[in-house]
């Protein structure tokens, strides 16, 4: 997880070879509108893939040619809020299948794959669950303030009403 403040963005950057496939999934956990630039670019400084203020998202490309690419959270947007970024990355480094592949390699692949999968599904999980239970906390101090300023103006028109009513028995005399 990694804090992307305001009027900034954080870069990050991979070293892939012709045909690995790369993943990045993020999701902003907090801050302002919960909203990110995303942008992938390829070594050659092309955007091969650019999200705009989204709060979630996932992109997966398979590398052209070999070299550095590179991917970026931008809050250049924002000039107050900061945001909490969760992002995973992961990739398959490519391997020919020309060669004799054994079945059980292949399946360790699919198991890892697959794996993969749940552990990011699991990450999204935990940030949507902390996300949540803070807005019913938040929510919860509400309503316990607005029960507090309500028993304060029930008092009040109580003592009130108490000291009107007073006065109209009390009795005046005139001399």
């Amino acid at each position: 997880m990694i804090e992307v403040t305001a009027s900034r963005k954080e870069c990050f950057f991979e070293d892939l070879h012709e045909h690995d496939q790369m993943t990045v999934t993020y999701q902003v956990g907090e801050g302002g509108h919960l909203d990110i630039d995303f942008w992938l670019t390829d070594p050659e400084n092309n955007v091969v893939t650019k999200h705009i203020r989204e709060s979630t998202g996932t992109t997966s490309i398979t590398a052209e040619k070999d070299g550095r690419y590179e991917y970026c959270f931008s809050n250049q947007m924002s000039t107050v809020a900061d945001k909490m970024v969760s992002f995973n990355v992961h990739g398959i480094i490519y391997v020919s299948e020309e060669g004799e592949c054994l079945p059980l390699a292949r399946e360790i692949r699919s198991l890892a794959i697959g794996l993969t999968s749940v552990k990011d599904e699991q990450e999204y999980i935990v940030v949507r669950e902390r996300r949540h239970r803070d807005t019913a906390e938040s929510t919860c101090d509400r309503v316990k303030w607005w029960s507090v300023l309500q028993a304060l103006v029930l008092f009040a028109v109580v003592a009130w009403q108490v000291y009107y009513l007073k006065s109209f028995f009390e009795v005046k005399r005139v001399i």
